[in-house]
Order: structure tokens, then C-alpha cells, then sequence
């Protein structure tokens, strides 16, 4: 009886692994890549009812234009928009004038330069990829429009990324053009360290260490990403509680009414 359970027994496990794969493969695979677990930042806005802080998307934005910017393009994002994180009108019509975008046609057909204006898009680094792909050794830097929406982890991922470059471990030889990163899948990386301590002049005198900068244009891009997210979630709490009010409007109705048959 017993010899003829065992292989039943077998039979048994073996479905069951075949049932748990799906779930068990992403986190073997995981594993098996030696995938490094992102550490947590503590954003502000990271809470289901957490907010944007200004002074950072303010600064965020400072080192988006003096440093991302020279090889990330902002598509998404026109220059008024920054009105939204609090900078004055003056500042932003100051910010779109200090880049050269592309005029109108003149008579001749000649497209000429002209100061950025409020409405203009971020101005793009390069005229197109091919152009990208030569100043950065065949690399594409991305758009970081949407970056913090389309990485898993979000702006978690985007500070690690920032402070995670590092001397590669004893053993790990890297490509030319190449740089080690804890934090990126395979730890190599095209793009050379962008961030370094004093790298920037915050206006308000929050000292420019390479974690302040990080963390600043990390929630800058999650902003830019999302920035109607503090609109919907304020939303969010006044259905929730409108649906609170009408269940307890709801219950009361139904108690008087129903009063009189008990």
C-alpha cells in the first residue's frame, strides 16, 4: 500500500510545482540576477495622502535645468507649467529666455533661433537621436517626462540611481564608456556620474550636497510625471468621505423607516 502511494506522492508535488510556477519564476529570475532591493527615500508625496514639497520641486527643477538638461529632454513639460511648484512669472519667462529654440519661418523659408517663451516646450538638447546617440558614445539618454512613472520604483529608484555609482568590486571589469552603478539593472551604466557635492546654488541656501540634489530632482520628475497628483487625491478623500456621509444618511434612513414593522 505504501510503495503505491509514493509515487502518487510525486505525482502530487511535482503538479504542484508546475501549478506555483507562474508564481514562483519572476522571483527566481529576480534572484538569479542578483537583483538589488531599492532603498526607500521617504518622499513626501510617497503616502496615499501625501503632497508635493515646493521648496523641492523648486530646487528639483534648478537642478533639472542646470545639469539634466544638457543631455535629457523634458517634452511633456512647457515652461509655464513651473508656475504650478510656486516659481514667480518673472522667474519662469526668466528661465525660458536663457535657452534658444527654433523661430518661425522667415520670408526665405530661414529658420532662425529666437529666445524661449513661457509657452514653449523644454527645449530638447539635441535636434534628434542620431545627434543624441553621437554626443553620448551610441548611449540614447532618455526623455525624462515620465521616467518616475515608467521605472519600477519611481523617484525610490531615481535617488538610488543618482547616489548609486561606485568603484566596480574587485573582479568586475567594465566596458570603456561604461561606469558601475548598485543601483542599475546589471550595474553598468552608460551614463557617467551626473551629481556631485556643490554641483548647484539653491537660491533659499539648502546646502548642494550629491543625497540634496538627488532627492530634489527625484520628486521634480515625479511632479512632472504626475502633476495632477495632488488633485486627485484630494479628490479621492472628499468621495470617500461624501460616501461615508451617504452611508450613514443611508443606514438612519433605513432604521426610521423600517421602524414601525419590529
Amino acid at each position: 500500500m505504501i510503495r503505491r502511494l509514493k509515487p502518487l506522492a510525486g505525482r502530487a508535488a511535482l503538479a504542484s510545482l508546475f501549478a506555483l510556477g507562474p508564481v514562483l519564476a519572476p522571483a527566481l529570475a529576480r534572484a538569479a540576477e542578483g537583483e538589488v532591493e531599492i532603498p526607500k527615500a521617504g518622499f513626501s508625496f510617497s503616502s496615499p495622502i501625501g503632497t508635493f514639497d515646493r521648496a523641492a520641486l523648486q530646487r528639483g527643477a534648478q537642478v533639472y535645468m542646470q545639469v539634466c538638461a544638457n543631455c535629457h529632454s523634458l517634452h511633456q513639460l512647457y515652461y509655464r507649467n513651473l508656475t504650478q511648484i510656486g516659481l514667480p512669472e518673472a522667474m519662469v519667462q526668466a528661465a525660458a529666455a536663457s535657452v534658444e529654440v527654433s523661430g518661425a519661418p522667415d520670408d526665405n523659408g530661414q529658420v532662425n533661433p529666437r529666445p524661449g517663451r513661457p509657452s514653449d516646450r523644454f527645449r530638447a538638447p539635441f535636434p534628434n537621436e542620431n545627434a543624441a546617440r553621437v554626443a553620448n558614445n551610441g548611449a540614447l539618454p532618455p526623455d525624462l517626462s515620465v521616467i518616475a512613472k515608467a521605472r519600477e520604483g519611481g523617484a525610490d529608484y531615481l535617488h538610488a540611481l543618482l547616489v548609486g555609482y561606485a568603484d566596480p568590486p574587485e573582479g568586475v571589469n567594465l566596458p570603456d564608456g561604461m561606469h558601475y552603478n548598485k543601483y542599475f539593472p546589471g550595474h553598468m551604466i552608460a551614463m557617467p556620474k551626473p551629481l556631485n557635492e556643490g554641483q548647484v546654488e539653491f537660491a533659499d541656501g539648502t546646502k548642494a550636497t550629491e543625497d540634496q540634489m538627488s532627492r530634489d530632482v527625484a520628486t521634480f520628475l515625479a511632479w512632472a510625471a504626475e502633476p495632477n497628483l495632488e488633485t486627485r487625491r484630494a479628490m479621492g478623500i472628499k468621495i470617500l468621505i461624501f460616501l461615508v456621509v451617504l452611508a450613514g444618511l443611508a443606514y438612519a434612513v433605513k432604521r426610521r423607516v423600517w421602524a414601525d414593522l419590529h
